[in-house]
C-alpha cells in the first residue's frame, strides 16, 4: 500500500490485483459472505489503477447489471480498456457487444478486428464468431478489418 501510495507503478499494480482478487472473492462469496457492492467497489479500485482483471470484471458487471444499474455504455469503456492492455475475454465480449449493437452501433468490422484478437489467444468461441461475422462481410470490410486488427494488436503492450 504504501509504495503504491508514493506512486511506485509496482506497487500500484500488485495492489490493482489485490484489490480485483478481493473483488473476485466477494462476488462469488469464496472466504468471505458474497457481497456484489462490495464486489463492484474493490473492482473499481483495482480498475482504477489499471489493472486488467479489475477493468473487465467491471465491464461484465454493468453489462449484466450485477450489483449495480446495467449501463452498457460503461461496460464498453470498461471493456475497452481491459482489452487494449490485451484481456481476451473483454475483446471477446466488445466483440459481441458490437456485433449485435448493444451500447454502441452495430460495426462487423470492429466486432470482427475484436474477435480476432481474441480468437488469436486460443479463444475457440470468438473464432467462430468471427468467422461467423466474416461470412456476412464485403472483401473491402475484411480488409478493413484486418487491419484495424493489425493496429489494435500493435498499440497493445508486449508481454
Amino acid at each position: 500500500q504504501k509504495a503504491a501510495d508514493q506512486g511506485d507503478a509496482n506497487g500500484q499494480a500488485n495492489l490493482g490485483i489485490l484489490y480485483a482478487r478481493l473483488g473476485s472473492m466477494y462476488d462469488t462469496g469464496k472466504g468471505v459472505p458474497k457481497d456484489e457492492a462490495k464486489a463492484v467497489e474493490w473492482f473499481q479500485k483495482a480498475a482504477d489503477q489499471g489493472d486488467a482483471e479489475g477493468q473487465v470484471n467491471l465491464g461484465f458487471i454493468y453489462a449484466y447489471g450485477k450489483g449495480v444499474f446495467k449501463d452498457e455504455a460503461k461496460a464498453v469503456e470498461w471493456y475497452q480498456k481491459a482489452a487494449a492492455q490485451g484481456n481476451a475475454f473483454a475483446q471477446s465480449s466488445l466483440g459481441s457487444i458490437y456485433a449485435a449493437g448493444r451500447g454502441v452501433p452495430k460495426d462487423d468490422v470492429r466486432a470482427y478486428a475484436w474477435l480476432n484478437l481474441a480468437a488469436a489467444q486460443n479463444d475457440a468461441n470468438a473464432a467462430k464468431q468471427r468467422d461467423e461475422i466474416e461470412a456476412r462481410m464485403t472483401v473491402e470490410q475484411k480488409a478493413e478489418a484486418q487491419k484495424l486488427s493489425a493496429e489494435m494488436f500493435a498499440r497493445m503492450p508486449k508481454k
